[in-house]
């Protein structure tokens, strides 16, 4: 077998659910210094906190759900200090290597970090004095997973964080990236605008750019965006 064909057997076996491995990072990663999330995840950090200082919004506990090599991560808990926050991340590539980095510290954080996927986290046991989180970062993940997986942890996330900073590339967005950028992300599954909003829409509303409000936490009487204008 050809080194081509063995990488090609390597890239088919990829399942974004299980965490991917070396050769995603180094495909998908090769230059940080131009990704979104990277080169600007102070600039997203600011953004979020200030989206929530605007409508005085308390942000104290915070999950990521897929950190990826941690740039984002690190950057919004900077901006926020919460007194609790879980990051999970499947890939144990990616998740070793912000082990070894290390996470902004500080002594008031519970810091709780996970080799899981989604599902394993929608699927697992809450514990009683776990609640939910205020906050769930969520971007360039669901590209990755299958139908059946988002339709068991879009739900779960409705009911265990109140508001979620979220993105996803639609086939439209994958698309300009290789006409405009030079970059086809093998890996990412081409779904349409639609078929992610009709996911979404029975458990989130959109009450701003990338930020997504729990319908199981909130509705129009008990939302703090009451310009309803702005609600999808």
């Amino acid at each position: 077998m050809s080194s081509r064909e063995k990488r090609l057997k390597i890239l088919n076996s990829e399942l974004g659910e299980n965490g991917f491995s070396e050769i995603y990072w180094k495909e998908n990663y090769d230059v940080p210094s131009e990704m979104d999330g990277i080169v600007n995840a102070a600039q997203h950090a600011r953004y979020i906190k200030s989206f929530f200082d605007v409508e005085f919004i308390d942000i104290n506990s915070i999950i990521d759900f897929g950190f990826g090599l941690g740039f984002l991560y690190s950057e919004i808990l900077k901006e926020f200090n919460p007194y609790k926050t879980w990051g999970l991340e499947p890939s144990p590539f990616a998740f070793e290597k912000v082990r070894e980095r290390g996470l902004p510290k500080c002594p008031t954080t519970q810091l709780t970090l996970k080799n899981w996927s989604l599902e394993k986290w929608a699927t697992h046991a809450v514990k009683r004095n776990q609640k939910w989180f205020d906050l769930g970062i969520c971007t360039s993940v669901f590209q990755y997973l299958s139908e059946d997986s988002l339709k068991v942890i879009i739900p779960e996330m409705s009911r265990r964080v109140k508001f979620l900073y979220f993105s996803v590339p639609t086939d439209l967005e994958l698309k300009r990236q290789v006409k405009e950028l030079g970059f086809k992300d093998r890996f990412a599954l081409r779904r349409s605008k639609s078929f992610y909003i009709k996911l979404l829409k029975p458990h989130f509303t959109i009450v701003g750019n990338r930020v997504l409000e729990s319908k199981f936490h909130f509705d129009e009487d008990s939302s703090f965006f009451t310009d309803y204008l702005f609600r999808f």
